[in-house]
C-alpha cells in the first residue's frame, strides 16, 4: 500500500499567514516559506511582527475561524482517502489548524506546536523534529511503504525528493525553476492524474 503524504497550507488549505497579513495589513507577514526556504529564520520573523503589533494567538484565530478549505480540497481528499493511505505533514501548527481539520473531516495531521503565554503572546514555537516531513517519509519507508507526496513550496521539497514520486501542486515559478523534476499540477484533476500515474509507476 503507497501512503499519500501532502502538504496542507497551499494544497488544502489558503495560507494562513498570508490571510493574518491581509486582515491586519501587516505586509511583512505576507511571506512564506514560498519566499523565504530556512524555515527557523521565517517564524522568527513571524514570532517578531506579531509581538510589535502586540497581536495575540486569539487574533491569528479569529482570522482561521473565517477561513476554508480551497474550493475542491475536500473533494480531492475524500477522493485520496479512498485510494490511499493519507497523511498530512505540515509546518504549521495544532493551535492554528484544528478549525480547518474539523472542516476536512479530521485527516491524520503531523505538524508542530505553540508556547503560548497567559496572555495569548504567542512567545515561542516547538518543531516536533527538525525537517520533520523529509524525516516522516523515512519512516514511512522503514515500515516497508512506498510514498508519494505533493507540495507547493521550498520546505516541501525534501518531502518530495525524500518520497518514491513527488509532485508539485500550483508552485510559484521559482519553486518550478528549481525543481524541475518535480511533475507540476494545477488543479486537483491534475494532480488525480499525477497520483495515479506515480502509483502506477511505483507498482511497475
Amino acid at each position: 500500500m503507497e501512503i499519500a503524504c501532502l502538504d496542507l497550507e497551499g494544497v488544502l488549505i489558503p495560507e494562513i499567514w498570508i490571510n493574518v497579513a491581509e486582515k491586519t495589513g501587516i505586509r511583512e507577514l505576507l511571506a512564506t516559506t514560498r519566499d523565504i526556504p530556512d524555515y527557523d529564520v521565517l517564524m522568527t520573523q513571524r514570532l517578531r511582527i506579531l509581538e510589535e503589533n502586540n497581536l495575540t494567538i486569539h487574533d491569528v484565530q479569529e482570522v482561521i475561524d473565517s477561513l476554508g478549505p480551497l474550493d475542491g480540497a475536500k473533494e480531492f481528499l475524500d477522493w485520496l482517502k479512498s485510494e490511499f493511505q493519507v497523511v498530512i505533514l505540515s509546518d504549521t501548527f495544532y493551535e492554528f489548524a484544528a478549525p480547518l481539520m474539523r472542516q476536512l473531516d479530521y485527516p491524520t495531521l503531523f505538524c508542530h506546536r505553540l508556547g503560548i503565554d497567559g496572555a495569548g503572546k504567542i512567545a515561542e514555537y516547538h518543531l516536533r523534529m527538525p525537517d520533520q516531513k523529509r524525516e516522516a517519509v523515512k519512516r514511512f519507508h522503514e515500515l516497508n511503504f512506498k510514498a508519494i507526496a505533493a507540495g507547493d513550496s521550498y520546505n516541501d521539497t525534501t518531502m518530495l525528493s525524500e518520497a518514491d514520486r513527488g509532485i508539485l501542486f500550483c508552485p510559484p515559478q521559482n519553486v518550478i525553476d528549481e525543481f524541475p523534476q518535480f511533475p507540476v499540477a494545477t488543479d486537483y484533476e491534475m494532480l488525480k492524474a499525477e497520483f495515479l500515474k506515480a502509483r502506477g509507476e511505483i507498482r511497475a
